[in-house]
């Protein structure tokens, strides 16, 4: 069974930073093409980044090119996401991906 838990999330003033960190079992995470989407108070869904199974091909939403950077450990079979300069318009609840699977989220607010 695909498990996946985030974790990271927090209150963070615009201009501000997080990791944020999704630990995964019951698959082969090494082989794995893993995502990050995120879901905004009343919005849908929106995709923000995937990364290969090896971590060298990588894939941003325009909307946080720049600012954002996925990775991942297979050593550790965890997915990173390091959000840097963040905007009041970045608070969700984010996730990590795995196919049609995700975990419980963790909340991104981005407020003074």
């Amino acid at each position: 069974e695909v498990q996946l838990v985030e974790s990271g999330g927090g209150l963070v003033q615009p201009g501000g930073s997080l990791r944020l960190s999704c630990a995964a079992s019951g698959f082969t995470f090494s082989s794995s093409t893993m995502n990050w989407v995120r879901q905004a108070p009343g919005k849908r869904f929106e995709w923000v980044s995937t990364i290969n199974s090896g971590g060298g091909i990588r894939s941003y939403a325009d909307s946080v090119k720049g600012r954002f950077t996925i990775s991942r450990d297979n050593a550790k079979n965890t997915l990173y996401l390091q959000l840097n300069s963040l905007k009041t318009e970045d608070t969700a609840m984010y996730y990590c991906t795995k196919d049609s699977a995700r975990g419980q989220g963790t909340q991104v607010t981005v407020s003074s």
